[in-house]
């Protein structure tokens, strides 16, 4: 199976913001992973192209990161515009300018702001104020663009995604309820686990039920990771204590003891079943060596398609005509 991408399909996305995937169809899901592929396929020619040529993009970054700084800084680069890196602390919101004037300047010098920090309720401020579109890269409650990225990679592995079986095994943060978000939109079956106590948002999950019930996909709560792993095609798993969660280590490493990804809940899933993971990961806490560097993990892959996904992403949004 392959992506046909149609003439300009995702116009109407031209100018809107990226803050959660609580905001597109299943049909604009669709053309962004149909973009994604064709942008990973035909490098040479988007970089001719270049797409965002002449255009600035802001990336305020108050949160470590690889993956995610990395790959904007390149797509953007790759095409054609040019980005420039902030932090709060580096701007007056630091001496306590408020977010809506910080967004109404950045509109008259920049064409989107990328931003990955604690607050999504600050994001969702900033892009109420800005003119121009803000793409959410992590906050505390989403991670879409990693969504983006996974469901695509699990596109690629798989071929489809209608029957396929997601499971999740670990914390209910952010990176979850972006897959949730994800999984029903592209019509997966994700299947869950984690501690009690740690369970996803409610609100998020009853969203993506509701979508789910019209893309033939599904959502399930396990309390026992092997149930949630059974028959599963790909299983994915998170840090258990995130940014901004480490005075919590100890105890959820007690907590999370039980939903380690290990070979032996490995085998709970079918035989050619993939590991996934964000990254970074900490082998011996949710996953073990054998499996994160073992045959079945695809988190390299996974990692590198964010590139491609955030290309594909910053020409839906921006790209010029």
């Amino acid at each position: 199976m392959s992506f046909a991408l149609k003439k300009d399909p995702l116009a109407r996305l031209k100018g809107q913001d990226f803050l959660s995937l609580l905001d597109w169809s299943p049909d604009e899901v669709s053309e962004l992973l149909k973009l994604t592929q064709n942008v990973k396929k035909n490098k040479e020619a988007w970089l001719e192209q270049a797409p965002l040529k002449g255009k600035g993009i802001a990336m305020i970054f108050d949160k470590p990161s690889t993956r995610t700084r990395v790959s904007f800084e390149v797509a953007v680069h790759g095409l054609g515009g040019f980005t420039l890196q902030l932090r709060q602390d580096e701007l007056q919101l630091g001496r306590g300018e408020s977010v809506e004037d910080t967004a109404r300047i950045l509109s008259g010098y920049v064409d989107a702001v990328v931003i990955r920090t604690f607050s999504h309720e600050m994001v969702e401020q900033l892009a109420e104020a800005a003119s121009i579109p803000v793409i959410n890269a992590l906050t505390d409650r989403f991670h879409p663009c990693q969504a983006v990225a996974d469901a695509f990679t699990l596109f690629e592995q798989k071929g489809k995604f209608s029957g396929v079986k997601l499971a999740y095994i670990g914390d209910g943060n952010n990176v979850l309820h972006s897959l949730m978000m994800v999984s029903a939109l592209t019509g997966m079956h994700l299947s869950v686990s984690t501690p009690a106590g740690y369970e996803p948002d409610t609100a998020i999950w009853q969203k993506a039920e509701e979508i789910a019930r019209s893309t033939g996909g599904t959502l399930s709560f396990h309390s026992d990771p092997a149930s949630a792993v059974k028959e599963a095609d790909a299983v994915y798993t998170d840090v258990w204590a995130s940014m901004g969660q480490e005075e919590e280590k100890e105890l959820r490493a007690e907590v999370f003891a039980g939903y380690q990804v290990n070979e032996q809940l490995m085998a709970q899933a079918k035989n050619d079943a993939v590991f996934m993971h964000c990254l970074p990961a900490y082998r011996g806490l949710e996953v073990t060596e054998a499996v994160i560097d073992g045959p079945a993990s695809i988190v390299f892959r996974q990692a590198e398609n964010r590139l491609h996904a955030q290309k594909a992403l910053l020409i839906a949004l921006l790209g010029n005509a």
